[in-house]
């Protein structure tokens, strides 16, 4: 058994918001959420694709029939209000369950519905079945860096206007070459544009970047975004946690990947992250020449 652990609100709106070329929601063996909580709240409001554990007459749970459970590589069950300090309560019971027949740890939501649908409103829903030209159609929002603070995203993300409503979005850094960005009337965010081009040197603009996420993080959410969200906008938040949370490139590559599966960074942009690790952290650290990286 791989056991039993908890995640944090973050991490399942990140699970949500995976994509390659379609949303990963569309894919069955991706995520399976278990809702926990009585059916008249089940009804009332869960959270989007999340499935009602079934119970038995004797108010057994019973073991879900309709996934591979034992393929699924994120399972996460949530009740109403479970934190990781309850020693019991019926999504850990249920957790218990699934763990017997699972590959992957069974996640528990930290807070459970209550805090989740606090933090992400608009994720919450009342449809129960969802066809699969639905979940294609499915627009991931951008990947949270730190709680309601720091997003990263593509071009396309940033230009949607209920994006920007929902995350309520203060500020951008654009790192494309399109200038102009679309807002809703009611307001008007900062924004610090870096076009796109072969020839800009990263390194040089990192403390620019640094500075502006700096004086504007405090203020409201703030979306860090490239053309296609994978290379040049997680270059600059790696930079921005190294000089920011004092960690090291490894650090910063593995917490943005944990949010964002598909981050590609340029192998050049990678060498001037090593050079800005060296910079800000006064010694080389991460040893870049891994083919990880």
């Amino acid at each position: 058994m791989a056991g039993i652990i908890f995640c944090d609100a973050t991490e399942l709106y990140n699970m949500l918001n995976q994509c390659t070329r379609y949303s990963r929601l569309t894919e069955p063996i991706y995520l399976y959420l278990v809702d926990v909580r009585t059916k008249y709240h089940y009804d009332e409001s869960h959270v989007i694709t999340a499935k009602r554990a079934k119970m038995d007459v004797d108010g057994n749970y019973l073991m879900p029939q309709d996934v591979e459970l034992e393929c699924v590589k994120y399972c996460v069950v949530y009740d109403g209000h479970t934190k990781s300090f309850d020693t019991e309560g019926p999504a850990l019971q249920y957790a218990r369950l699934l763990e017997i027949v699972s590959r992957q740890p069974i996640r528990i939501l930290n807070g459970g519905f209550e805090y989740f649908s606090a933090c992400y409103p608009f994720f919450r829903t009342q449809k129960i079945f969802y066809m699969p030209q639905e979940l294609d159609a499915f627009e991931p929002y951008p990947v949270e860096i730190f709680p309601a603070k720091l997003y990263m995203g593509d071009f396309k993300q940033a230009c949607n206007k209920q994006v920007q409503k929902d995350l309520k979005i203060k500020a951008y850094l654009n790192l494309c070459n399109e200038k102009e960005i679309f807002f809703t009337e009611e307001n008007n965010p900062l924004i610090l544009h870096i076009p796109s081009s072969e020839d800009t040197n990263l390194f040089s603009l990192f403390p620019t970047v640094c500075d502006f996420l700096d004086k504007h993080l405090d203020k409201g959410a703030l979306l860090v975004f490239s053309t296609l969200g994978i290379s040049r906008c997680c270059t600059m938040v790696m930079a921005y946690l190294i000089h920011s949370q004092k960690l090291s490139l490894k650090d910063s590559w593995a917490h943005v990947q944990k949010c964002k599966a598909t981050i590609r960074p340029h192998r050049d942009f990678v060498q001037e992250l090593s050079k800005w690790e060296e910079t800000v952290l006064k010694k080389k650290i991460t040893d870049v020449s891994d083919p990880y990286y």
